[in-house]
């Protein structure tokens, strides 16, 4: 297994493409729990992502921006991620356009048409080539598709689906999530709209989410590869408790949702209850899975001002829409209820464009071109919206603890006072971010996984809070995300045929594979 995989290509490695009925088929945790599976086998592996839309996002070690999936994804093989897993981002900044990240990097916002109606198609090279370079330096790269390779208003541009599988010759999978309902149909539909040659490299399909007994959907299975010629490879069981990273912001209905916690009771006597503002173009919500893997964190996503009133934390996230998200939180009376909460004591965290709400002022040419707007005035700082973002990997310390994080931002903070700075070097010396009384705000993503500093920021929120909420000594987020991945690549190996999927990784497309008629109009 250690050997390089030959595909028909030649000395490179094997690729396979993870595609999907629908959105939120499963493609993401699929293409993990395959990486995961296979470096287990000793096998060089690599996750990658042709175009990925995604409000989510992580800074590589060399300063690129890509999707947080594939971040999740290379965590799964066990490698370093970098641009070339992910080469082409798109970060909405409204229903009609997005911010284009090329290789790490903002090049310029495009309308959706005007995307699809050139610059997506001139981008094939780029993504072919990142995709060989990754199939040069691994035995095998496992591609994810992106919402389904049957949208056949797009196929003509299409560099993420059947698009890429046919530019590099390799094999796909479909994966359906039966826990929606109409999988047999979703099945034979996808690959009844597909062309004959897009048809010719559908090798089979993934069944995602299934409850019951699996005795029972077989009949269906047979019958489906009767009508297609295609065999179903896995049954994937529907499985509780993997809260990893979610891909689409704007896709996520997260009116009253509640991130999964881990099954444990508080470590005190009470618990503590989180509420996460759910603004508008929320970005890297997933720096709140850290709290909710505490034992007796309650972390929940709100939209009205009275659902604060028995938070003993309110969080302000990221977001795409610095100007338009603060509008919403003063539409909806959330802003003043902040603001209350602030002149009480109780504890608030801005995030990166939370931290910026937060603030005094905002002057924005940038992202919204509103001028300069007021902020909420609860954090002594001025935010200026420069041209160029700010990717970072920055390291320091806070509250006594080590901290290491991630910063994405157009905007650049001036702290005018404050009791402190939120950040330090180890000399002291602030490096982002400030408090006021119990109001703390920080442009750096992912603080909250660093554990030490983790459990004291929890036991400052819970003394200025009232509650008698102790942080369990002993939860390790880094583990935990790694027993996640574990149990992705335990799915795959328990519960899909790995014998069909390694042949389809080291020998590429079958031969022979049925048309199913009537294929693409």
């Amino acid at each position: 297994m250690n050997g390089r995989f030959k595909a028909s290509g030649g000395a490179v490695g094997g690729g396979l493409l993870v595609a999907g009925t629908t959105s939120d088929a499963g493609k993401s945790v699929v293409t993990a729990g395959i990486c995961r599976w296979l470096v287990r086998q000793g096998v060089r592996v690599a996750p990658f992502k042709a175009q990925n839309m995604s409000l989510n996002s992580f800074v590589t070690r060399e300063g690129a921006e890509i999707g947080r999936a594939q971040a999740m994804q290379a965590a799964a093989a066990r490698v370093e991620p970098t641009a070339l897993m992910n080469p082409v981002l798109l970060k909405p900044g409204s229903d009609r356009s997005s911010q284009v990240v090329l290789l790490g990097k903002p090049v310029g916002e495009l309308s959706a048409k005007g995307y699809h109606d050139g610059r997506q198609e001139q981008l094939l090279g780029t993504v072919t080539d990142c995709l060989a370079e990754l199939r040069r330096t691994h035995d095998a790269v496992i591609c994810e598709g992106a919402g389904s390779p049957a949208e056949i208003n797009l196929r003509r541009t299409d560099i993420v689906n059947m698009g890429l599988a046919r530019a590099a010759r390799i094999p796909a999978v479909v994966v359906g999530d039966i826990d929606r309902g109409g999988v047999f149909a979703s099945f034979f539909g996808t690959t009844a709209l597909l062309s004959k040659e897009d048809q010719a490299l559908v090798a089979g399909y993934l069944v995602n989410k299934f409850r019951g007994d699996v005795t029972l959907l077989e009949p269906g299975l047979d019958m489906l590869r009767g009508l297609t010629g295609r065999r179903t490879l896995g049954v994937l069981p529907f499985s509780h408790g993997l809260g990893i990273d979610e891909e689409d912001g704007l896709r996520v209905s997260l009116r009253g949702a509640v991130r999964e916690s881990v099954v444990a009771p508080p470590h005190g006597a009470e618990v503590l209850r989180v509420a996460v503002c759910a603004v508008p173009l929320m970005s890297n919500f997933t720096d709140v899975d850290a709290l909710a893997a505490e034992p007796g964190v309650v972390v929940r996503f709100v939209d009205r001002a009275e659902e604060l009133a028995d938070a003993d934390l309110v969080v302000l996230p990221g977001t795409r829409g610095t100007v338009r998200a603060l509008a919403w939180l003063r539409e909806r009376g959330l802003a003043d209820a902040i603001a209350r909460r602030a002149a009480e004591g109780r504890p608030v965290l801005g995030i990166c464009g939370g931290y910026q709400m937060l603030g005094e002022r905002i002057e924005d040419d940038i992202e919204s071109k509103a001028g300069v707007v007021d902020g909420l005035g609860l954090l002594p700082v001025r935010v200026r919206f420069a041209a160029e973002k700010t990717l970072a990997r920055p390291v320091g310390e806070a509250l006594g603890e080590p901290v290491t994080g991630y910063e994405i931002h157009h905007g650049v903070a001036e702290v005018t006072g404050g009791d402190e700075a939120f950040m330090s070097d180890d000399q002291g010396r602030g490096l982002d971010g400030c408090r006021t009384g119990s109001v703390w705000g920080t442009h750096w993503h992912g603080s909250l996984e660093s554990d030490g500093f983790r459990r004291a920021f929890l036991r400052r929120v819970a003394a200025d809070a009232g509650r008698a909420f102790v942080p369990a000594p002993d939860t390790g987020f880094a583990a935990l995300r790694e027993e996640q991945l574990d149990r992705l690549g335990d799915l795959i190996e328990e519960h899909a045929d790995t014998g069909a999927l390694l042949r389809l990784i080291e020998e590429g497309v079958p031969e022979g594979l049925p048309f199913v008629p009537p294929g693409a109009p």
